[in-house]
């Protein structure tokens, strides 16, 4: 759906990696924007207003990595499995801090995207790119 979107509105929509034409300054100004309207909403409890800036996050996050040219679905997968290593071994059940954020336990692994993005495309990719 969204790179429909991005394809009928004339935006770049890659079907490779792409770091070079990726729009920086567009997708972070469309993220931030979205976010906020996502805290005012939480704020004010609009759930309506909540649940439109959800959706609208999902499309332009989506959008980022079309943009980027990148199937993001992988990574999120990579990144699901890093959280659920969050789960203590032991007893099957998270730790919490005070203040509710999970305590990663030792056996904690993180999301390797660097891995998987030489698995799926092929290359190495640096924190940064020069471009």
């Amino acid at each position: 759906m969204v790179k429909e979107f991005m394809i009928s509105f004339g935006q770049e929509a890659p079907d490779s990696f792409n770091p070079e034409g990726f729009p920086h300054e567009l997708r972070s100004s469309l993220i931030m924007e979205e976010s906020l309207e996502f805290c005012q909403a939480a704020a004010e409890k609009d759930y309506v207003g909540i649940i439109d800036a959800i959706c609208d996050l999902l499309y332009v996050t989506y959008g980022a990595a079309i943009a980027l040219g990148i199937d993001i679905n992988p990574f999120f997968e990579e990144v699901h499995r890093s959280n659920m290593s969050k789960l203590d071994p032991e007893t099957g059940m998270p730790t919490y801090r005070n203040d509710g954020k999970v305590i990663k336990p030792e056996t904690y692994s993180p999301a390797d995207i660097k891995g998987l993005m030489l698995r799926i495309y092929g290359m190495p990719i640096a924190k940064t790119l020069s471009i």
